[in-house]
């Protein structure tokens, strides 16, 4: 179980690493994007395209690091009120549900996925990408974060870490 709960954590921490690289290249897309249009005076034909899709790239695949990392926005109110049962308890309710929640997507996603790679759909646009190759950003990126899940109820259950990361002390 560790070294499940450990591969999950690294293939977390590479999927941070992708989404910064995707970010960071569609910063200097934006930038080519400006010299071309304004210093150069030519159209831009990829540059809007390649932007979103790497955004929603990163913001799909970067979502099991941001788990991972606790870096969502948690409002932790109540955990700190409840007693170490009721935290548990809470703490189990909240991943379960969020893990049924991302294989939902997953699966729609990879449905949509499916239907664009077997229909070749492409944008619409000059550059006309295949869309499938930004679509698999859902199901692939909700698939990763639905194994964090899994491994942070694990890790949760076999005590490895506290509920909502509040250890007894800190607790009110």
């Amino acid at each position: 179980m560790t070294l499940f709960i450990n591969s999950v954590r690294r293939l977390s921490t590479l999927c941070g690493f992708v989404a910064a690289v995707l970010l960071l290249a569609s910063v200097f897309v934006v930038c080519h994007l400006v010299f071309v249009r304004y210093a150069l005076n030519e159209s831009a034909i990829w540059q809007h395209e390649f932007v979103t899709f790497s955004l929603i790239g990163a913001t799909f695949l970067g979502s099991p690091y941001l788990l991972l990392s606790r870096g969502h926005v948690n409002v932790d109110l109540l955990p700190i009120y409840l007693g170490r049962r009721g935290r548990y308890a809470l703490a189990l309710l909240a991943s379960g549900i969020s893990l049924a929640f991302c294989l939902i997507i997953a699966w729609g996603g990879y449905l949509w996925w499916l239907e664009a790679w077997q229909g070749d759909w492409h944008a619409e646009t000059v550059w006309a990408p295949p869309l499938w190759i930004p679509y698999l950003a859902m199901p692939v990126g909700m698939g990763l974060l639905s194994l964090q899940y899994v491994a942070d109820i694990l890790a949760l259950m076999t005590g490895r870490t506290m509920p909502f990361g509040i250890d007894e002390g800190e607790a009110l």
